[in-house]
C-alpha cells in the first residue's frame, strides 16, 4: 500500500521521489509525503507488532520438479493432449472439470513453467518473450536473449543457452517444449506467448498473454494433478528453480546468481569461469579434479 501511494504522490500527482520536507524558503511543506520519516518509522512499527501479534507473512510457494513431472504427465496424455477447437469455459460443452484446456494450451503453459523455471525468470518477462528473442544454436541448442529486464533496463541482458535434457528431465526440457508449442501454434513472428481464444486456439493479435490469464490456468493444472493451487503464485517457478539448481544439480551461490542475472556486484574474478554456454550442458566436459576430494563431477 505504501508503495502505491509513492507511486501516486510520485508519477500521477508530480511530486517527484523527494522526502517530504518544509521548505527552507516557504516554510511549505514540499516532496512526496509517502517518502517521510514519519511513514517510514510507523512501518518499521507495524512490521514489529504484526510479529508480536503472531502474524506470518506468507510467500509464494515453490514450484518442485516432482510437481512439474505430475503436471507434465497429465497434460500429455492422449487424451488431455488433443487439439480442441470449442470454448473451454462453454458449460454446454464441458463434460469434466478437467476440460477447462486444450492441447495448445497445455503445451503453451508447460513451456512457460519451464523457461521461468529454468531461467529463473518473473513472470512477466516470460510472457513478454518474442520470437526475435530465441535464437536456435543447434538442433539440440537454443538462445534466449531477452533485451531488458527488470534488473536491466537498458540491455546488456547476458543470454541464457538451454540445451536438450535427457529422457528422464523430458518434463524440464525446454527444447522439446519449444518445439511442440512452435507445432501446434504455427507461430513465426511477434510474440511467443499469446492469449489462448475459443478453448484451444491461438490468438491472431500480436499480444502477450496477460498473468492474470495465465495465472488462472496455472491453477486449473494444478487441480488436475490434486494440488492445491492456493499457496502457488508466479513467483513459484523462480524460487523453485533456484532451489532447484542449488540442491539437485549442486550449483554453487555465485553460479546460480550469474545464471540469474543477480551478480551484478560480484567482479569477474569471482564469477566461476566456466563457458555460460555450458551451464545447462548435459554433455558438457567434467570440470578439472577438486584439489580437496579429487572428484571430476559438475558440481565443483
Amino acid at each position: 500500500m505504501r508503495a502505491s501511494m509513492t507511486y501516486a504522490f510520485g508519477r500521477l500527482c508530480g511530486l517527484g521521489s523527494l522526502p517530504w520536507h518544509a521548505s527552507e524558503v516557504s516554510q511549505r511543506m514540499v516532496g512526496n509525503p509517502s517518502v517521510s520519516e514519519t511513514v517510514a518509522t510507523y512501518m518499521t512499527s507495524l512490521r514489529r507488532r504484526k510479529v508480536r501479534a503472531g502474524e506470518v507473512a506468507t510467500s509464494a510457494r515453490a514450484i518442485t520438479q516432482e510437481t512439474l513431472r505430475k503436471v507434465y504427465d497429465f497434460n500429455h496424455q492422449p487424451e488431455v493432449a488433443e487439439i480442441k477447437e470449442y470454448a473451454a469455459g462453454s458449460r454446454k460443452q464441458m463434460k469434466g472439470p478437467h476440460e477447462w484446456g486444450g492441447g495448445r494450451a497445455r503445451r503453451l503453459l508447460h513451456l512457460a513453467y519451464v523457461l521461468a523455471f529454468l531461467c529463473l525468470l518473473r513472470f512477466d518477462e516470460v510472457l513478454k518473450i518474442q520470437m526475435q528473442d530465441i535464437e536456435w544454436v543447434s538442433e539440440t541448442c537454443i538462445k534466449l536473449t531477452l533485451p531488458y529486464r527488470k534488473t536491466n533496463q537498458f540491455g546488456g541482458v547476458k543470454p541464457f543457452y538451454l540445451h536438450l535434457l535427457p529422457p528422464h528431465l523430458a518434463h524440464l526440457c525446454p527444447v522439446r517444449a519449444l518445439a511442440e508449442w512452435l507445432i501446434v501454434s504455427g507461430i513465426t513472428d511477434g510474440y511467443l506467448f499469446r492469449k489462448i481464444v475459443s478453448g484451444d486456439r491461438v490468438s491472431e493479435q500480436n499480444s502477450h498473454m496477460t498473468s492474470d490469464f495465465f495465472l488462472e490456468m496455472f491453477r486449473n493444472n494444478l487441480l488436475d494433478v490434486g494440488i492445491d493451487p492456493y499457496p502457488y503464485g508466479t513467483h513459484s517457478f523462480r524460487r523453485g528453480g533456484c532451489q532447484w539448481l542449488y540442491t539437485c544439480c549442486r550449483w554453487g551461490l555465485r553460479r546460480i546468481c550469474d545464471w540469474g542475472g543477480w551478480s551484478t556486484e560480484l567482479s569477474n574474478l569471482t564469477i566461476p569461469s566456466e563457458r555460460r554456454e555450458d551451464y545447462m550442458n548435459p554433455n558438457r566436459p567434467p570440470s578439472l579434479k577438486c584439489f580437496s576430494c579429487g572428484r571430476t563431477c559438475h558440481c565443483i
